[in-house]
């Protein structure tokens, strides 16, 4: 973490100064505002917690609970959501208080006595094989209360308008606010006073019954499965050996996913009900907990369960949905989009294969920037027509995935042949639920695939797999992308050539024209701003820590950021061991001895790879992606280092 660079700090360091509209902000809703978003789920507090990094854009967050979110319905982390929760800086927090998934055992019927079950299989957990971050089980309440702790301490100070109902949109062809939104108040001295707020963009973050997509006219491509699954979060003894374990449980009298709860005592239970006739018209929700209980103890003879409390349950028929389109962008209409769809809101899924929260996230990260950029003018308009083209494919890729793993879960034993088969499965697909396997297509942000080969280990357009490296000005052996931060900046890794640091060598002509006024860092960094205000460059050399020499460095990779003009220090890497680590990340990432850059987004994935030696390249794909905000010919921002 570095602060101090705006001057001293005596208090909470992640408390960041509150600047732009985040000064004074007003406690009601205003007449407008840039942004509204409508629901406070994941999707909506991720958002809000980036655009709190955009303060000079005025967003607004309706949520028609009085509230806070009590108690969530989503409970599954992935480790890409740990990875975005770094980001955010608060994964360490939230790791300390949740259920970390170490193992999946697997039961099915007893060879010897079909009526009771017996374990099949333990497998470790594939967060284990496949990221330096843990696979998580924490309440759905308690992520809104971290993203909403980052809203609330960003400089845009946003906090959610609790008691405020969305109610219908309509959309102008013109205008500074074109959205029209009518609101209700549903607490407090203005209950149930309608009134109207217009808006920039709208985000509708509003759950599977979204309002803001009916408004739209977006409807739900899909239908529901014939089955039903009651679940609920109980507080139990048992004599149950993996109570504690992540299980999949296979018996003559159906099916249970178990997965144990934070605090170690809650555990949640997914609960067969097994096939809904098509004349049961939703009946199946109605059945009484009594008998999911009684069910759960028929799956799990010779087993039982002897439940105590019953914090939360409910009972749903699987669907799976994907809306459309995730903007209001009619086809064969010619604008940008001025409203956007997240999470439940356009797709819709079981909730076994711990996607929905995760995936929603992403749906907020991948749009949060982006709005960022367009607000402040660091980017055209053309760049919000990328989030319904980049999303829903992934949404896609998510029904196929959880159709295929709930028709797993669901068979009988006279279905199953192998019984090793479901572990099988878990394991064999575990870049997908971890959220690793998300690639975006190329566009004006995800470059073309002709230079890949300088940095193998990061593929276009998917996230940014971090690998340690020692940090030079003090020897810390440290992760890369953990250095980053979910502030809305381009990352640009600078992987040097062999020679060492004030060497004549590739990174040092890149370094040059890095602050020539031929680079983006002229042509896109507004007037007056710290240079690394846009991009944060760093740069990583293939000799260890101790024979790289800090003073010998291009100055870009030191710049000098706030009032004070004080040297950053912490933008220089070593790849080679530093006397008792052996990890390089050239091997690691297959990156070209070479060299190369990496150019990642602000929402972690990689947008480009290329040559050191290709500047021109490198210029026209940052603007093809941004404003060209200063003339060229113009001083750079903030000088990069003055001696």
């Amino acid at each position: 973490m570095q602060f101090h660079h705006h001057g001293y700090v005596s208090g909470d360091p992640t408390v960041l100064p509150a600047a732009g509209t985040g000064v004074d902000r007003p406690e009601d809703l205003p007449d407008t505002t840039d942004v509204l978003i409508v629901g406070s789920g994941p999707a909506g507090m991720l958002l809000a917690a980036q655009m709190s990094q955009f303060p000079d854009v005025t967003t607004r967050v309706i949520e028609k609970r009085d509230g806070r979110l009590v108690l969530g319905q989503a409970d599954g982390i992935q480790p890409r959501s740990v990875e975005t929760f770094q980001a955010f800086g608060f994964a360490e927090r939230i790791i300390a208080e949740a259920y970390n998934i170490a193992y999946m055992n697997f039961w099915g019927p007893d060879p010897e006595d079909p009526r009771g079950i017996v374990r099949t299989a333990r497998t470790e957990d594939y967060a284990f094989k496949i990221s330096e971050f843990p696979h998580l089980i924490v309440n759905q309440a308690r992520v809104l209360d971290y993203f909403a702790e980052a809203a609330a301490h960003g400089p845009g100070r946003i906090v959610p308008d609790y008691g405020v109902e969305f109610v219908g949109l309509t959309v102008a062809d013109s205008g500074e606010h074109p959205v029209e939104v009518r609101v209700r108040h549903t607490a407090g001295e203005r209950e149930g006073q309608e009134r109207t707020i217009r808006a920039k963009y709208v985000v509708g973050c509003d759950g599977a019954r979204s309002g803001v997509r009916e408004a739209i006219g977006r409807t739900h491509v899909g239908a529901f499965a014939a089955h039903a699954w009651g679940v609920m979060d109980v507080l139990v003894n048992t004599d149950f050996p993996d109570w504690r374990t992540k299980c999949a449980i296979n018996s003559v009298a159906g099916n249970i996913l178990h997965i144990p709860r934070e605090g170690g005592y809650l555990s949640r239970m997914y609960i067969d009900l097994g096939e809904v006739p098509e004349d049961d018209h939703h009946r199946v929700r109605q059945t009484p907990i009594e008998r999911i209980i009684e069910k759960a103890n028929e799956i799990l003879h010779p087993y039982s369960i002897d439940v105590k409390q019953v914090a939360w349950h409910s009972v749903y028929e699987v669907g799976h949905r994907v809306t459309d389109k995730f903007d209001d962008v009619p086809e064969g209409v010619d604008r940008t989009p001025r409203v956007f769809l997240t999470g439940d809101a356009c797709h819709t899924h079981s909730a076994k294969a711990g996607q929905g929260m995760n995936v929603s996230m992403q749906d907020g990260f991948n749009l949060g920037w982006k709005l960022g950029h367009v607000l402040t003018g660091l980017a055209p308009e053309a760049l919000l027509e990328t989030y319904s083209a980049e999303r829903q494919p992934v949404a896609q890729q998510l029904i196929d995935f959880d159709r295929e793993w709930s028709s797993l879960m669901a068979r009988k034993p006279e279905e199953i042949s192998d019984p090793t088969e479901l572990a099988n499965y878990y394991l064999g697909t575990a870049e997908f639920p971890s959220g690793f396997m998300t690639e975006y297509g190329a566009s004006a942000i995800v470059s073309g695939d002709q230079h890949a080969a300088r940095a193998t280990g990061f593929p276009l357009g998917k996230r940014f797999a971090s690998v340690e490296v020692t940090r030079v000005c003090d020897g810390n052996v440290i992760h890369l992308g953990h250095h980053a931060r979910a502030d809305g900046r381009w990352r640009i890794y600078a992987f040097a050539d062999a020679p060492a640091a004030g060497e004549d060598s590739a990174l040092t002509a890149w370094a040059q024209w890095w602050a020539s006024s031929a680079s983006p860092l002229a042509r896109h960094t507004p007037a007056g701003a710290d240079a690394d205000a846009v991009f944060d460059v760093k740069a990583v050399y293939q000799q260890t820590f101790d024979e790289v020499d800090i003073s010998r460095v291009p100055d870009v990779f030191r710049p000098r950021s706030g009032p004070l003009g004080l040297t950053d220090w912490e933008k220089v890497f070593a790849a080679g061991a530093d006397g008792w680590r052996d990890v390089d990340i050239f091997a690691e990432r297959g990156i070209s001895r070479d060299g190369a850059v990496v150019v990642v987004r602000p929402d972690q994935y990689v947008a480009a790879v290329l040559p050191l030696e290709a500047t021109d390249e490198l210029a026209d794909f940052f603007a093809g992606a941004l404003r060209q905000v200063r003339r060229s010919g113009d001083a750079a921002a903030r000088d990069v280092h003055r001696v």
